[in-house]
């Protein structure tokens, strides 16, 4: 009688060593882990690009990268949902004194941020509905959506129990201006920023 090989069951990769593996696999890809699920987006196309170049340039002229603040593009957030969540929002507004505050997986500190911005693109359910739990959550004071696909603006403020209580949404002829705890007064306009999709 012979004895059947004994085989070692493989490990199983963690969340986040499978995202790793995903984002090795597809460069330029953002990969994300959102509510204990692992989010691929695509690499942005140009239309996407100006819109987060449009808010970066306002930003930039209100002071927002010197001094008490500083403006980034594609940097990560530790979310408090699950053990290895953490979005890559397209542009952020934290606090100055960011650099010790990363916390696992480079990610860093939700308390440090002052504003997320996220503009849609193929998956854009994930910003209309994943993301601002996800952020609420994280206490992120300010979530702002650039809708491409239903042509508005969204400003999600005052998070509480993992919801944000106000829902400001403008739309194309208007203008908007964000809440100053950002570091600023900034005012922007609604047909600015969707211009950037011709």
């Amino acid at each position: 009688m012979s004895a059947a090989a004994v085989e070692e069951p493989m490990e199983q990769p963690t969340l986040f060593e499978a995202a790793e593996l995903i984002s090795e696999q597809f460069p330029g890809y953002r990969v994300e882990i959102i509510g204990s699920e692992i989010a691929v987006t695509p690499t942005p196309n140009m239309s996407h690009g100006r819109s987060v170049k449009r808010f970066d340039r306002v930003f930039e002229q209100a002071g927002l990268d010197s001094g008490e603040t500083e403006i980034w593009q594609n940097v990560g957030i530790r979310l408090p949902d699950g053990p290895f969540d953490f979005a890559v929002p397209d542009l952020a507004i934290t606090d100055a004194d960011s650099d010790d505050r990363v916390l696992e997986y480079g990610a860093y500190d939700p308390a440090i941020f002052r504003l997320v911005l996220e503009v849609t693109s193929s998956n854009h359910s994930n910003d209309l509905k994943k993301k601002p739990a996800a952020y609420a959550s994280a206490g992120v004071p300010v979530y702002v959506i650039v809708d491409r696909t239903n042509q508005r603006v969204m400003v999600l403020t005052e998070p509480q129990d993992g919801e944000y209580q106000v829902h400001a949404v403008h739309h194309p002829g208007q203008s908007f201006t964000l809440p100053e705890s950002i570091g600023a007064s900034v005012t922007l306009s609604v047909d600015d920023v969707l211009a950037a999709k011709k």
